[in-house]
């Protein structure tokens, strides 16, 4: 950043300089005309035609140096037919006369005719009274004076630029490493972070990476949910695998004779809870993804049929909106309903009805059941990993805990309630809604 600052402030510097360069010296060059214009004027006022016809001056010019010998300031008169009429500064050199029509107009022009010195030459062709001659009126004047003058205002110019520069330069530098020094306290909290010394990034922090700090801690609390969400899905997994293993070990043990037939049943148990928590590991991989959809009336449709089979004496009505669509994977919201409508089919007295709406951008599923319900001191405690409050039933426990952390994965609820219009459970069941 210091090098890109300096390199435009060098360019730009070095731009401007020269244009004002160009501007001050056109101003310093014009004033220097001005003043050869100014002489050169009132030696054609005070010209006149002498008796033999030459030219004379009424009055001498006022300037000393026209009579002192190459003092650096001349005057010449000529005319066809006639000999030069020169100042005596001039001693014994003659200006040189350049062949043009005569216009009566003023020229200025530098010359190298001299070659020891740079002239400036202001000359005007005129037609003085009582002759019939152009005659050309010349001043010169040694540009050394204006070089100078030049010279020291480009030597003004550059040392001020520079100067200029480096003060720019200095600024640019340290308004870099004041603009950054939010960084490298940011910097020092990370390191902070990293050492165990701060479970977040605290305190105040500048307008200018608070924006920042704030994405960061957000990252930090997601990767932490990420984690604890790892660890309860593990936790999961072990408790679904410990009794199928339990059972096989007691079995083998005692030296069963179902031994074959136990451990076959139990693999086949263990087989399906690992196929569950794989599924929901691969939801916790697709959340979030902006592509996530699925229509939710086709896959109700599809569980009802599914359950249908497995409990034919379960009567399953469905009622609501059929054009939702829902921000989940579709194999994910038809494990959900399949362990929600499952659970109703089982538990319930025969009779699940599931209702789908639209609910302040939610799609809110409701599946009731006339069963016994749960009481309200255990619709938490339902939640957690292995808990079964019907335990003559089979099954693992882990049905309604998958439900929650699978909603919750894609920003969603479940919660449970009890029905009014059949008196069992009432579970609703909130995920966002695809725009």
């Amino acid at each position: 950043m210091i090098l890109i600052a300096s390199g435009w402030i060098m360019v730009l510097l070095a731009g401007g300089g020269l244009a004002l360069d160009s501007v001050l010296s056109s101003a310093i060059t014009r004033n220097f005309d001005d003043q050869l214009d100014y002489l050169l004027t009132s030696m054609i006022v005070s010209a006149e035609i002498g008796p033999e016809g030459e030219v004379a001056f009424n009055r001498e010019l006022a300037d000393q140096r026209f009579f002192e010998p190459y003092s650096g300031l001349y005057w010449q008169v000529s005319g066809r037919g006639y000999d030069a009429f020169p100042s005596r500064s001039l001693w014994d050199r003659r200006l040189r006369v350049r062949p043009s029509e005569p216009d009566g107009e003023a020229r200025t022009y530098d010359s190298r005719e001299f070659p020891e010195e740079r002239l400036r030459i202001a000359e005007r062709d005129v037609r003085l009274p009582n002759s019939n001659i152009w005659w050309r009126f010349q001043i010169a004047q040694s540009r050394e004076m204006l070089d100078a003058q030049i010279a020291a205002l480009r030597q003004t110019l550059v040392r001020s630029f520079l100067l200029l520069g480096v003060g720019l330069i200095v600024m640019a530098a340290l308004q870099t490493w004041y603009g950054l020094l939010p960084l490298k306290k940011l910097q020092r909290e990370l390191a902070r972070m990293r050492g165990g010394n701060a479970p977040r990034i605290d305190g105040p922090m500048p307008a200018e990476v608070a924006p920042m700090v704030e994405e960061l801690n957000g990252l930090i609390a997601h990767n932490e949910r990420q984690a604890e969400e790892a660890r309860r899905h593990a936790g999961n997994l072990a408790h679904a695998l410990k009794t199928p293993l339990t059972v096989i070990m007691n079995a083998a043990t005692a030296e069963s004779d179902d031994l074959p037939a136990t451990v076959v049943r139990e693999a086949r148990t263990m087989r399906r809870q690992v196929d569950h928590h794989l599924a929901r590991a691969r939801a916790v991989g697709r959340r979030g993804s902006a592509h996530s959809r699925a229509e939710v009336w086709p896959s109700i449709e599809a569980v009802e049929r599914a359950v249908a089979r497995l409990y034919r004496h379960v009567r399953i009505d469905i009622d609501g909106q059929k054009d939702l669509v829902a921000h989940i994977e579709r194999q994910d919201l038809d494990d959900l309903l399949g362990n929600l409508v499952e659970n109703a089919a089982k538990y319930g007295g025969g009779s699940v009805f599931i209702t789908v709406r639209a609910e302040s951008g939610f799609v809110e599923i409701l599946v009731e059941d006339d069963g016994a319900g749960i009481p309200e001191a255990d619709r938490i405690r339902i939640f957690d990993r292995g808990v079964r409050l019907d335990s003559g039933k089979p099954g693992t426990g882990l049905g309604l805990a998958i439900v929650r952390d699978v909603a919750e994965i894609y920003e969603g609820t479940v919660s449970l309630e009890e029905s009014e219009d059949l008196g069992g459970l009432l579970v609703r069941l909130r995920l966002p809604m695809a725009g």
